[in-house]
């Protein structure tokens, strides 16, 4: 009996260790705000006379800045350019949307991959919002953006850093911003 309690109380053990493991680990969204924004319509109201055949483009990037105590800010940088058949802009948006974030007791693999792929993913709902409303407001056709894979983007990151270390001889390649 003695041993069946002992090792009833080494499971209960391991679940505790396991159960504070998980209580050090947060993840907070503390705040979602636009950082930047802009709306340009250079060519407007002429733009409005052409049939509408959009030239979309859309650039994409993320910064992440230490606040320090697990405290980060990352920012989704989105600019979407939008040409008329004639080649000239129709508008262009730049929008940085931001958030501050506690994540606190990941180990730096999963640090890094909530700050380069989960973070972006929540941010992404609002800087489209914001968009969609901007370009309404200049007048013209809705614009939804498509849903972005962040951790596909990733992936294709880390690939390419693994790529570029192996191309310099093993040698690790310089860290890039997220």
């Amino acid at each position: 009996m003695a041993e069946d309690t002992n090792s009833q109380n080494g499971a209960n053990g391991q679940e505790a260790v396991q159960n504070t493991e998980a209580q050090e680990q947060q993840f907070i969204i503390e705040r979602v705000y636009v950082k930047d924004i802009s709306f340009e319509s250079p060519n407007s109201p002429a733009i409005f006379t052409q049939d509408w055949e959009p030239d979309t483009n859309l650039n994409l990037n993320t910064q992440v800045n230490p606040l320090g105590d697990d405290h980060y800010e990352v920012e989704l940088h989105l600019t979407v350019s939008v040409k008329g058949k004639d080649g000239k802009t129709a508008f262009l948006v730049e929008v940085v949307q931001a958030g501050a974030f506690l994540i606190k007791g990941y180990p730096a693999e999963q640090l890094n991959h909530l700050l380069a792929s989960y973070c972006p993913s929540n941010l992404f709902p609002y800087a489209r919002e914001v968009i969609s409303n901007l370009v309404s407001k200049g007048s013209f056709p809705e614009m939804h953006l498509s849903p972005i894979n962040f951790d596909a983007l990733y992936a294709q990151n880390i690939a390419k850093q693994q790529e570029e270390a192996q191309a310099n001889g093993g040698a690790p390649a310089e860290t890039t911003e997220v």
